[in-house]
């Protein structure tokens, strides 16, 4: 599911580059080693970044431990102007709301610019096979293309000088009607 997320992405004209938490090492990463340099490296790449999708594993209501570790890793407001894009697998729809539950307040906590709407998948949405590869349910395939065309078109908005952006009014010249 993050795969193809990164190459609607490309498609779409935009680089991203792919940093999997469990490919740091262990140790360092729960000792919270800064001095390591998987972990500066992994740091520095989602501080250049300005978007970031995070895809995690859902299990008993709760995203990944190397995800939180890796979160917890981050400074303080360590997505700050970034989109974020959360994505998940999980065994059930049940769990669905721990994006929204658990992963969202995290995230907007290190001061993400904009969360955008969570895409969760059961695993019997997302198949894979040697011989065809990556399959999609196709009411996944649909939320899957619709935010990452969201993601594509907040990407360009930052950089048009953002639409969120607003130019400050005076208070005396604020009108209000109801």
């Amino acid at each position: 599911m993050l795969h193809y997320t990164g190459e609607k992405l490309a498609l779409l004209g935009h680089r991203y580059s792919k940093l999997d938490v469990r490919d740091l090492p262990g140790d360092a990463l729960l000792r919270a080693d800064f001095n390591n340099t998987l972990i500066q490296a992994a740091l520095a790449q989602v501080a250049q970044a300005t978007a970031v999708v995070v895809a995690t594993p859902v299990y008993k209501a709760a995203y990944s431990g190397a995800l939180k570790a890796f979160l917890d890793l981050l400074p303080q407001f360590g997505l700050a102007g970034k989109l974020v894009l959360p994505l998940a697998t999980g065994g059930s729809q049940s769990h669905m709301l721990a994006l929204d539950y658990a992963l969202r307040p995290v995230l907007s906590s290190l001061a993400a610019r904009h969360v955008l709407p969570s895409i969760y998948a059961t695993e019997a949405q997302v198949q894979w096979s040697e011989q065809e590869g990556l399959s999609l349910d196709q009411n996944l395939f649909q939320r899957i293309n619709e935010g990452v065309q969201q993601l594509s078109d907040s990407l360009l908005a930052l950089r048009k000088g953002s639409a969120n952006d607003f130019d400050p009014i005076p208070f005396a010249q604020v009108r209000c009607s109801v």
